[in-house]
């Protein structure tokens, strides 16, 4: 069965959530005290891995803003807690077909609620009992003469207790009073439910304060089973010990210390190489166990007996730290996968619930765990997990992520009106607290991918993107090298944003390259930037390396008379206005680079003139590229240098 839909009702602050969707991945994501905890919790108690049956607790998970009304609110004296709707798998449908007739299941969906004071669920069933009953007395099973003192039947159970009180059944009555004897209570639907019964999912739920204990007494921990007062960390060392292919029986009374160390150390390696395939935080990080007597100067209980500690090994500094005091992000992560691991040597199908997975880690680290989450989880379990971090709300799929709040109104007298938890599948809330992960989760996603490519070149301003785009389009219409389309112009802002630019979107791997404006201030800043290495060697260009100039923008890439004519055409420039490479040279005769000499020469214009914009002309070019159709030593020497900056960008791809 796979779990399409659930609610919980009268559970801590849950008075009702409402339905709602669960998903192969559904996120729960609310701020602190929300409830999404209580929605967990309630889920588990439907059907709990690894515990008997769990019988909700009316004092203490009630509501305790009704706990003096609870039979006034449930007369019945039934307070459901949980709703859930699953869906048949095919093979579950063709197990209830072959037992009770095609026509006899109805749909594909089955509804399990559990109320408070009794283990038990209450199963909704696909199954027509009338049409069951109608084809167990069919004339191929019975005939006329021994269906007719059944006919009046409803359910298997009237059909069983009718078949019992004949007296002298034929062997057909017979045959099938002995099969209404295989149903439980008689029920057809208890035997639809015995039939498929091995194939509902337990609820797997680890919490982000599970941690395994870094230190254990072999004498303190087999009293503390015997007594049933495992804590948490202990039971976590004992699944770490079982999937070591040990036992704590076998730790007490070892003599064969290198065999026991051996098989510590494999389950150990094999738990580190799972983390390792997704921890990039550091690589150089080891798990292992040490295994000594205790000593009489240790504390209790660590004074006597075989004890166990685990330790973090890290390859780089040559040194070891108890596993407790390990970054508390690592050692849950650790603890979790020896969690999962034992779950999945013994378990079958379970839904993982995950109650703020992650919380103590890093945010690219949280990110590899909603992956670890996506590839290895996903595959084989449903998971419904809770979080209040950005970083693992997944926004590539956040049709699944749920909202979770804690509503409160306020009554027209001004007081609060306590409506409690509610999950809602749209994420229009009012509430900016609980927006806040999905703003940062969506905000984080569309800077990672609007504006930069997989192949990203990195330019000086939106001007240069047009000035690039337009020369490009004049050599490939000439059938000469263009600059390649893989490539997405991007604007920096200057050589100064870019070390910030490439460390903000360095963890989506890009193939990042810098085409930028060089200024005799700028030479150190481009140096510093090479040396830096945060790009790849020869990947940082400047307009100089192209223009043969030691100051240069992309404009400079312009025949100088070419781009006069270009900003007297934006500008509508002439007579004494109009500009030419004379008239500029004059207005800037410190400076080679074109830009600066126009924007001089504007400053002593008439004030009728517009006021010089980079962008302008560079508009202006992008409407009108037949200027560049033409067969001049202006247009040759401008689409060369263009070409020969296009081959050295090319030629990083």
């Amino acid at each position: 069965m796979r779990l399409v839909q659930a609610e919980i009702k009268n559970f801590r602050s849950i008075e009702d959530t409402g339905a709602f969707r669960i998903d192969n991945l559904t996120c729960l994501v609310g701020k602190n005290e929300a409830g999404k905890t209580a929605v967990l919790q309630a889920l588990q108690g439907l059907f709990p891995y690894g515990q008997p049956q769990t019988v909700y607790d009316r004092t203490k998970e009630n509501p305790r803003r009704h706990a003096t009304k609870f039979d006034e609110r449930h007369p019945h004296g039934n307070a459901e807690v949980v709703i859930t709707w699953w869906e048949l798998t095919d093979d579950e449908l063709k197990i209830l077909r072959s037992e009770f007739g095609e026509d006899a299941v109805t749909g594909k969906e089955v509804v399990v609620r559990k109320y408070y004071g009794s283990g038990v669920t209450s199963w909704t069933m696909p199954i027509n009992q009338a049409v069951v009953v109608s084809t167990m007395i069919a004339p191929d099973k019975l005939t006329s003469d021994e269906s007719a003192p059944l006919k009046e039947s409803k359910t298997t159970q009237d059909l069983k207790a009718k078949l019992s009180g004949i007296e002298g059944r034929t062997s057909n009555q017979e045959a099938l009073l002995s099969r209404l004897n295989t149903f439980r209570d008689g029920s057809a639907i208890k035997k639809g439910i015995d039939l498929i019964d091995h194939s509902v999912p337990k609820f797997f739920y680890a919490s982000h304060y599970d941690r395994m204990s870094g230190e254990i007494s072999t004498n303190k921990l087999s009293t503390d089973r015997s007594n049933n007062t495992v804590t948490i960390g202990d039971r976590i060392f004992l699944d770490f010990l079982e999937l070591a292919g040990t036992s704590l029986e076998e730790l007490e009374g070892t003599q064969h210390y290198e065999e026991l160390k051996a098989k510590c150390e494999a389950a150990s390696n094999d738990i580190t190489e799972q983390i390792f395939r997704y921890w990039t935080q550091n690589d150089a990080l080891e798990v292992n166990l040490d295994f000594s007597q205790g000593k009489p100067s240790d504390p209790p209980p660590f004074n006597s007996g075989t004890v166990v500690r685990a330790r973090v090994w890290n390859t780089l500094h040559r040194a070891s730290v108890p596993f407790s005091e390990r970054s508390a992000g690592f050692v849950w992560f650790f603890s979790f996968l020896v969690q999962f691991a034992a779950m999945r040597k013994e378990a079958g199908n379970v839904i993982i619930l995950l109650d703020e997975p992650g919380l103590t880690l890093h945010g690219k680290a949280q990110a590899d765990l909603l992956e670890y989450i996506k590839n290895e989880l996903l595959p084989h379990h449903q998971v419904i997990f809770s979080t209040h971090s950005p970083f693992m709300v997944p926004a590539d799929r956040f049709s699944s992520v749920r909202v979770v709040e804690d509503v409160v109104k306020r009554a027209p007298t001004g007081r609060p009106e306590i409506i409690g938890t509610k999950v809602r599948e749209d994420v229009l809330v009012t509430n900016k607290d609980t927006l806040f992960p999905l703003q940062g989760a969506l905000g984080y996603d569309i800077a990672q991918s609007l504006f930069v490519g997989k192949n990203t070149l990195l330019v000086e301003g939106p001007s240069d993107i047009l000035y690039l785009q337009a020369l490009s389009e004049a050599l490939r219409l000439r059938k000469r090298e263009a600059l390649d389309p893989r490539w997405t112009i991007c604007p920096a802002g200057g050589i100064d944003k870019v070390r910030p630019f490439v460390s903000l979107f360095g963890g989506n791997h890009l193939n990042v390259a810098v085409l930028t404006d060089i200024a005799s201030g700028d030479k150190k800043k481009i140096e510093d930037l090479r040396k830096s290495e945060i790009l790849q060697s020869g990947r940082i260009f400047t307009a100089g390396d192209f223009t043969g100039k030691s100051e240069a923008d992309v404009e400079d890439f312009f025949d100088a008379s070419l781009y006069c004519k270009i900003v007297n055409s934006a500008y509508a420039l002439s007579g004494k206005n109009a500009i030419s490479p004379d008239i500029l040279a004059k207005a800037a005769p410190d400076t080679t680079r074109i830009v600066k000499q126009t924007e001089a020469q504007f400053k002593i214009l008439p004030t009728t003139v517009p006021e010089f914009d980079h962008f302008a002309p560079a508009a202006w070019l992008i409407k009108n590229l037949s200027i560049l159709d033409e067969d001049s030593s202006q247009i040759d020497e401008t689409l060369a240098r263009a070409e020969t900056c296009f081959k050295s960008l090319n030629a990083l791809l």
